[in-house]
This record gives structure tokens, sequence and C-alpha cells, in this order.
């Protein structure tokens, strides 16, 4: 069940739309996201099946901190700034952008973002995948499964952002995505501390 950015989620804060992009600018941005180097996820003592690069303002996960990485390079602004206005939010106001492939295999596990971000607006290239969402309720899980199809944009704000847990099951081809992230009232005053 794909949804656009006028239909109502199945989540509250969720929003997604389906061909955000033309098969040519994804073909771009997948052959831009290969030149960068990429690095597998590392989360303290633990390194992920999934390969990343980060831009912008970024959470170290081996440190605790947040720091400021490498700007986001020019073929990534107009993108960022595309997905910006298609969430209803200032171009500026991705503070962060996280570049992911996923080689076959490859997932994220159950996570919330960290507090210092608020909103989240990602791009799905590549092959399509399931992105899966849980929030506890009682002694159950509510759970809700929503499709990620190639050159699709998604938006998380408000309560499926803050209030509940997501992932993305392996696939058996390669995806790639981008990640954008705002900073949070916390993320704004540590920012600005830095």
């Amino acid at each position: 069940m794909t949804l656009d950015l006028f239909d109502v989620p199945p989540l509250p804060g969720l929003q997604t739309r389906p061909d955000f992009l033309t098969p040519g600018e994804e073909g771009e941005l997948i052959a831009a996201i290969d030149a960068v180097e990429l690095a597998p996820f590392r989360f303290q003592q633990w390194t992920g099946k999934r390969l990343t690069h980060s831009f912008g303002w970024q959470y170290d996960f081996q440190s605790g901190e947040l720091g400021r990485g490498e700007p986001m390079p020019g073929w990534l602004l107009p993108i960022r700034d595309r997905a910006a206005v298609a969430a209803g939010m200032a171009p500026d106001a991705h503070v962060q952008a996280l570049l992911l492939r996923y080689d076959p295999g490859a997932g994220i596990g159950w996570h919330r973002d960290r507090p210092i971000y608020d909103q989240v607006v990602g791009i799905s290239l590549g092959a399509p995948a399931t992105m899966r969402f849980r929030r506890k309720q009682g002694e159950r899980w509510r759970r809700v499964n929503v499709p990620l199809e190639p050159r699709g944009l998604y938006h998380l704000s408000g309560e499926v952002r803050h209030d509940w847990e997501h992932s993305i099951a392996p696939i058996d081809q390669v995806r790639w995505s981008i990640t954008f992230r705002s900073f949070s009232a916390q993320g704004l005053r540590i920012a600005a501390a830095a």
C-alpha cells in the first residue's frame, strides 16, 4: 500500500510519495552514491552489513557525541531541497544526509533515530523494500508494514517518528537510500554549543 502525501497515512506522522524521482534521476543518484567512499555501519563494537556515508551534522555511535562532518556535496543539495519541500519543510532544515547501500541480506534492526534529530525524510533507490513499524501496546506489539518502492519518498514526523520503532527487512537485491534528518530542539541546543 503506497500512499502519496495527500492520502491518509496508516500511522500518524507517516507520509509516502511514489515516483518522487524519474528513473533517470534514480540512476544518477545511485552512481553518485557508489562514487562516494562507503564504509560498513558501526555501532559501538558491532559492524552492520549495510554501507554508509554521512554528510553534515552526525551522531558518532562510538563516542555518543554530535559533531560536524563533511558538508553535503553539490550533487546532493538539489535533491535535499526537493525532498524538504515535498515534506513541507524549509530546504535548509535538513542538517544531515546519510547515504546507504544495502547489499543482499542487509537490513536495519529495530530502532528509533537519536533524539537529537526530529523529522526524517528518506528516498528509496534500486530494489523495493519493506519498512516495518512497531509500538508496544500492553504486552503485545502493534505492527505495520509499509512498502518502500524504488524512486519513492517517505517522511517520518510526530508520533511515528518519536513513539514507534522502525526497521528495514533484509532483501535479496541491492538497494540504496538517502536519508535526510532535521534537528530536534535538543539537537539545536547541542549544535549551538559545539
